[in-house]
């Protein structure tokens, strides 16, 4: 089984910065998306970043600008870097995969466990 563990949230003040981080482990062949996806209270969840194999970005309009998703392909690891943060920027952060665990094996998707971020003075 793959797994997914994600840290680096926490609280922040608004325009504030925080890093987070999302490692996979497991039986992994080769991991095609990762990406971060996040849930506010009452909302639904929504797409943040994604990053390709190739390094192709993806990013809502409500974070263009202020967040960077980066990848580490040698470490299977995604990374969100969160810059003048506000407080709407509030939510559970989870970190998404899209991954085949062999090369004769169909894709699939992974979720982490999901960080808590919370922009408030």
């Amino acid at each position: 089984q793959v797994q997914l563990v994600e840290s680096g949230g926490g609280l922040v003040q608004p325009g504030g910065s925080l890093r987070l981080s999302c490692a996979a482990s497991g039986r992994i062949f080769s991991i095609y998306i990762m990406g971060w996806y996040r849930q506010a209270p009452g909302n639904q969840r929504e797409l943040v970043a994604t990053i390709n194999i190739g390094g192709v970005t993806n990013y809502a309009d409500s974070v263009k600008g202020r967040f960077t998703i980066s990848r580490d392909n040698a470490k299977n690891a995604v990374y969100l870097q969160m810059n003048s943060l506000k407080p709407e920027d509030t939510a559970v952060y989870y970190c998404n995969s899209v991954l085949r665990s062999s090369d004769s094996g169909p894709p699939y998707t992974r979720w982490g466990q999901g960080t808590q971020v919370t922009v408030s003075s």
